[in-house]
């Protein structure tokens, strides 16, 4: 009896960690806010990812893969991981049933799966808005907020054979440095590059404290000051 309801025990506690854990909502729920940031990414390479899988496309790089440039890979479970937001994660994009909210290397690809924390910033916001109240940014790292995007990026762009990245594992890009120099990864220059990115726009002092990304007062001071959105 007692190791019965030991394993009930178990099993609850696993489904309330799992019903807790932040789901993917796509760049739409963050643009609503974020516009600028969003208008500026939507120029990016990264918000071309998945097109970049489609039949045709990018045929020399593909071939120089020794990928077949008319296959179509938008469906491919090996590829979509690195060209849309959170496959194979709750809320995340799934091949059967593509949104376009998630089609791409979106915010939350970076920034992490936003269902909780977005509700922070929101609540933050307005309290900043109505009392110029501050919250500290742990909240938000509690709730599902990355502040160090080194290894997400690198969970593509080093995951191959052979990468100096001790994460990297199956699927593996096809896509490395062997194939075309232009393939090695410099994640800080990357993230210095708007063009891969997006460009840095002026934020409101609404958090405060750790943690916070390691070249966010370096972009704070280029930053131009943004359009700001609704929260729907």
């Amino acid at each position: 009896m007692t190791s019965r309801l030991l394993l009930a025990a178990a099993l609850l506690l696993t489904a309330a960690a799992v019903a807790a854990a932040p789901n993917y909502e796509g760049r739409k729920k963050c643009g609503s806010c974020h516009r600028s940031q969003l208008e500026s990414w939507e120029k990016t390479a990264h918000a071309k990812a998945m097109d970049s899988l489609a039949p045709k496309a990018k045929a020399e790089a593909k071939k120089k893969a020794k990928l077949d440039p008319n296959k179509d890979y938008r469906q491919d479970a090996d590829c979509v991981g690195c060209h849309s937001t959170g496959f194979n994660h709750e809320g995340g994009f799934d091949p059967k049933e593509p949104s376009k909210y998630l089609a791409g290397v979106g915010c939350e690809n970076c920034h992490g799966p936003g269902s909780e924390y977005r509700l922070q910033h929101r609540k933050a916001g307005q309290a900043f808005e109505k009392k110029k109240q501050t919250t500290a940014r742990q909240q938000l790292a509690e709730a599902g907020q990355e502040f160090q995007f080194e290894e997400r990026c690198a969970s593509c762009h080093l995951n191959y054979e052979g990468s100096p990245w001790k994460g990297a594992k199956k699927p593996h890009t096809p896509f490395t440095p062997k194939v075309d120099k232009k393939y090695g990864f410099d994640y800080a220059k990357a993230v210095r590059n708007d063009k891969a990115m997006h460009e840095h726009f002026k934020l409101e002092d609404v958090f405060t404290g750790l943690p916070v990304p390691p070249f966010r007062e370096e972009f704070q001071s280029k930053a131009r000051p943004a359009v700001k959105g609704k929260e729907e």
